[in-house]
């Protein structure tokens, strides 16, 4: 008998006839039988939990079925039942953190048909912010997911409520952010012309105060970067992307009509937010300081990126790069997700005019002095101390625009002389002011960046990016070197790079003190090993006199190959000037980056010493694999930076627009073959003894023999020695087989006229 009184109940029947006769019922079935009592709750609760999936349709009717109908006596039927009663007590809620209430007093039973008492409403007190936001989200939450439909009673204290003013606090942005989501979400709550006059009023108070609000609360993500994302979606009428924000700001998943927000589109785009309005204010609003991902919610940075995605910038002639260079200034770890997409669009909307006809729209790029600003200091010694206004995530960030402009600049250079867009290319000043002072390796890259960092510097830089430095850098970083730091003693601190010159002067008299500073350098992280650099390398003619022992080349080959973790371009340079032969030291002649690329096979015009002494042969061929792959990049960039010249020709020319462009990548490929082989030739040749060493090797030939009949086995030191020049030639043999590969790849028929003895 329960479990059908409890099945077959109807809808809504708490205080109908039957229901009220069903109640009774199961109440005197209880009584008369009380130990069956938790068996018929136990019903109730399994019959809820079959019919589940019914369960949310029928609360959603439930909720629907009160205020549907405007007849007083169903009110009046209605006053005694549990819903009508809650909702009545809700409202009553809603009324009391009003100071003042523009609406209908609650009815009570003996006053249905009173009038309402009109009034003026104030600002909302800050004792009831909290409150006011978990009444407007209950209220979503009623309406959006349990379907409630409210009064005009209702309606209109919800619109007094989400119109108040609440104080500069956290509390009040979050308030005026629900309010304002709440408005979009149910737009029906505005019916009247009066109605919409007061939230125009409401959105314009939220413009003019949202720069107070977030100064005074210090809340970074305020609701003034809300309303301009919203407006900014509306122009470019994304409304998917406006009910994803209304959603997550509101913490539900509520059904939003595109079609609701068609009047709300017109206010926002008409009268309040015009396009022009939009991209002026928001080269106003300041930067997010320390930005990191972990400042959430909607900040300054997704409205610049939309405005610039849509390009509005360019359109209404806005500059926009000093904003965008003053929030690269201020970011920090971990990355916001939103900086890399920003550096895109942004260089995107430099190079790409926002169409054909007016090719002079595109926004200013970073000066580079701006960037020189950022890397000031990063050469090492005293004038480090100039970089630590920016942090590391400021410095990789601008590194990685600068790697992406010129790569976009590159990929663009046709369609720019197309357009007659004149661009100029500040990529060799960047080079040295960038590249050449920040080490690369060194740098603690985040979360984020590290992918796109890498896949740039690959591409346009290979050099940097050699798979033996990665290895090289893990032995540097690992856990011997950690072990390493903890015998670090103050003597080895107090090095100084003067110390280190006087004691190579010393050679090859005296090499005992130098010895002792060397081994106490190695205990030195790479990073402060930096000072000593330029002692080191400028020093390096000196250890190809006779007598120096091996120890030494051998450690002064280590502190090279850490040294090359965090300075490689500039390393590489001093290291070639410093192993010139005499004659050019005592001219003065000294090459520069941009020289070793043009020419990577200046590297093997050495001191010829230095072949003969392994550490310094094994440098030098580290340096000539690194300067053969910068020549091939620069010689891309460098033809992909002239691709205008084959724009003018190719209008007249008979063999067809591709023909100059075929000519001049063959040119290309067939000088960076010539010197590959011209590379493979000379090594071949180097390895080859000259008329001393041939007689040198008869001498020690027959001494070895009487050394092997009188005192057996060798020494340590000659095991040593021979180690050392075999294992320098397996090298040799190595970067010879890489090159012959990169020579096949190339054009087979190439390596054919390599002459082998």
């Amino acid at each position: 008998v329960c479990r059908g009184l409890i099945k077959n109940g109807e809808r809504q029947d708490e205080e109908s006839v039957g229901g009220r006769r069903r109640t009774e019922a199961l109440r005197h079935l209880c009584k008369m039988n009380p130990s069956q009592a938790l068996r018929v709750r136990g019903m109730v609760v399994s019959l809820l939990l079959v019919c589940h999936e019914n369960v949310n349709h029928r609360i959603t009717e439930w909720w629907g079925l009160e205020g549907t109908s405007g007849d007083p006596l169903r009110k009046r039927d209605n006053i005694s039942s549990v819903l009508w009663q809650m909702r009545r007590q809700l409202l009553l809620e809603l009324m009391g953190i009003l100071p003042t209430v523009r609406s209908t007093h609650i009815v009570e039973e003996a006053d249905v048909d009173m009038e309402p008492n009109v009034s003026v409403y104030s600002g909302l007190k800050e004792e009831h912010v909290v409150k006011a936001s978990a009444l407007l989200r209950l209220y979503c939450a009623l309406m959006g997911i349990a379907g409630l439909k409210p009064t005009d009673e209702e309606a209109e204290q919800l619109l007094q409520l989400m119109t108040s003013r609440p104080p500069a606090t956290p509390a009040g942005v979050r308030f005026v952010s629900l309010s304002f989501c709440m408005l979009l979400a149910f737009s029906t709550l505005v019916s009247t012309p009066e109605q919409e006059q007061l939230m125009v009023m409401w959105l314009s108070w939220m413009i003019k105060e949202e720069a107070y609000f977030e100064s005074i609360s210090g809340v970074s993500a305020s609701f003034g970067e809300m309303l301009l994302l919203v407006a900014m979606y509306f122009h470019s009428n994304q409304l998917s992307a406006i009910i994803d924000l209304v959603c997550s700001t509101l913490g539900m998943k509520i059904v939003i009509k595109p079609s609701s927000l068609s009047r709300m589109k017109t206010i926002f785009t008409q009268e309040i937010f015009t396009e022009q309005v939009v991209t002026a204010h928001a080269v106003r609003v300041p930067v997010t300081g320390n930005l990191s991902a972990n400042i959430t919610g909607f900040l300054p940075i997704h409205c610049i990126y939309q405005l610039l995605k849509s390009r509005s910038f360019t359109k209404h002639k806005v500059s926009i790069k000093d904003w965008i260079y003053r929030q690269l200034c201020e970011t920090t770890t971990p990355l916001h997700p939103q900086l890399l997409p920003l550096i895109d669009v942004y260089i995107n909307s430099i190079l790409t005019p926002a169409s054909k006809s007016n090719p002079e729209a595109t926004n200013q790029p970073v000066t580079e002095q701006e960037i020189l600003n950022v890397f000031q200091g990063l050469s090492g010694g005293e004038n480090t101390r100039l970089a630590q206004r920016y942090s590391i995530t400021t410095q990789l960030l601008v590194l990685y625009y600068v790697l992406s402009y010129e790569e976009a600049l590159l990929a663009n250079t046709k369609i720019l002389g197309i357009l007659q867009v004149c661009l100029k290319s500040n990529s060799e000043s960047w080079r040295k002011a960038v590249l050449f002072r920040v080490d690369v390796y060194f740098l603690n890259i985040p979360k984020g960046l590290h992918s796109a960092l890498l896949r740039l510097l690959a591409t346009n830089y290979p050099h940097l990016c050699i798979v033996e430095d990665w290895i090289c850098e893990e032995q540097i970083t690992g856990t011997d070197a950690l072990l390493r730091r903890m015998l670090l003693t103050n003597i080895a601190k107090n090095h100084s790079p003067k110390q280190l010159q006087e004691a190579f002067s010393m050679l090859p008299g005296n090499h005992t003190q130098l010895m002792q500073i060397l081994e106490h350098l190695t205990l030195l992280s790479a990073g402060e090993l930096i000072p000593y650099a330029e002692v080191l390398t400028s020093n390096m003619n000196r250890l190809l006199n006779a007598g120096v022992p091996r120890r030494i080349l051998q450690t002064v080959n280590k502190l090279w190959m850490v040294l090359n973790t965090v300075m490689p371009r500039r390393l590489w340079v001093m290291t070639v000037n410093a192993l010139q032969p005499s004659v050019k030291i005592v001219r003065q002649q000294k090459y520069t980056q941009n020289d070793l690329m043009i020419d990577p096979l200046i590297v093997l015009r050495c001191d010829q010493r230095v072949h003969r002494t392994p550490p310094l042969m094994d440098v030098t061929l580290h340096m000539l694999n690194g300067y053969l792959l910068a020549s091939k990049a620069y010689l891309n960039a460098h033809l992909k930076e002239t691709a205008e010249q084959d724009i003018r020709p190719s209008q007249n020319n008979a063999m067809g627009p591709e023909a100059p462009e075929v000519t001049r990548e063959e040119l290309k490929n067939a000088l960076l073959a010539a010197q590959d082989s011209a590379a493979v030739q000379i090594l071949l040749e180097i390895c080859l003894p000259t008329e001393e060493e041939k007689a040198q090797s008869s001498n020690t030939h027959s001494l070895l023999k009487n050394v092997h009949s009188t005192t057996g086995p060798k020494s340590p030191e000659l095991e040593e020695e021979e180690d050392s020049l075999l294992c320098n030639l397996r090298e040799v043999q190595c970067l010879i087989c890489c090159l012959l590969h990169q020579m096949y790849i190339a054009d087979p028929n190439i390596v054919k006229l390599v002459h082998f003895q």
